[in-house]
This record gives C-alpha cells, structure tokens and sequence, in this order.
C-alpha cells in the first residue's frame, strides 16, 4: 500500500488510463505472491503428515508383532488410515507444485522447527513447536479414525 492509496487528493487528479491500470496491475501482481491462510494451511499439513506416516508405520509394526486377538482388525484398520495419509500427502505434494509453492529445508532453534519455503519467488519461513506439533497431529489422526470409523458405521447399516 502506498501514500497515495488513502490520499483522497489523488483520486481526484486527471490520469492516464493506462498509468492506472498499470498501477493496479502491480498491486495485485504483489498480492498474488503473498501466501494466503489455506496456503499456509498446506504447508503445515505437508510438513506434519511424514510425521504421521511415521507414527503409524511404527504402530502397525509394534501391533504384527503383538498377540492381540484383534491384531487383524488393528492392522487392517491402521493401513487404512496409512493409505489415507499417503494419499493426501500426495494430493498436497501436487496442489502445492500446481501454486509454485516448493518447501526446502528444516532447520532446529531452541523448541521451534523451522521450514523454509519459496512461494512465487518469495522466501519464507514457517515455523511450529514441537508442542503445537504434536497437538496437531493428534487432531489429525482422530480426524482420520473419526473418518474411518464413520464409514465403518455406513458400511453396517448398508448389511442390515
């Protein structure tokens, strides 16, 4: 925003069609390289859900090897809820290439981890407690069993 914005003098003033438009051009060419809130939004479900990956890869591993009567349930529920990640870390993956939007590298101070990100030419960083990262993350996987538990429910009363 420029001086002039709010000047009602200037809206006054006699100009050129194209120095307006031109002006306006520049105003939203900067705008579209400002990163909005779903954007941000996607950057911290693409940096969380490797993580969740992870945790539910390592809790399939603990339940093969258990001796749980429902070990099978367990497993078959928790590779559903795996596949699920996979494939909206995939979708974000791509959603996140089509708006030229490219994550680089994390980096470690004191409690927060920082990601640094380029969004339409504009570096930036993007940073997340481990804290606020594991409530996240928790929101998140009971988002996906509440998800899954949901079309458990569907699927039954579709038997009866």
């Amino acid at each position: 925003m420029s001086k002039l914005d709010d000047n009602e003098r200037w809206k006054s003033k006699m100009l050129l069609t194209e120095h307006v438009e031109g002006y306006e051009q520049r105003q939203q060419s900067h705008e579209n390289k400002i990163i909005t809130t779903e954007e941000r939004t996607m950057i911290r479900d693409y940096i969380l859900l490797p993580y969740m990956e992870k945790m539910v890869q390592k809790s399939l591993a603990d339940i093969e090897y258990s001796t749980n009567i429902l070990k099978r349930l367990y497993l078959m529920a928790g590779q559903k809820i795996l596949d699920q990640i996979v494939n909206d870390l995939y979708r974000l993956r791509r959603e996140l290439k089509r708006r030229n939007i490219k994550l680089l590298t994390e980096e470690q101070s004191e409690m927060v981890i920082y990601h640094r990100y380029y969004c339409r030419g504009y570096e930036e960083q993007f940073g997340m407690t481990r804290d606020i990262m594991r409530a996240e993350i928790s929101v998140q996987l009971t988002k996906y069993i509440s998800g899954l538990t949901a079309q458990l429910k569907e699927y039954s009363k579709e038997k009866k």
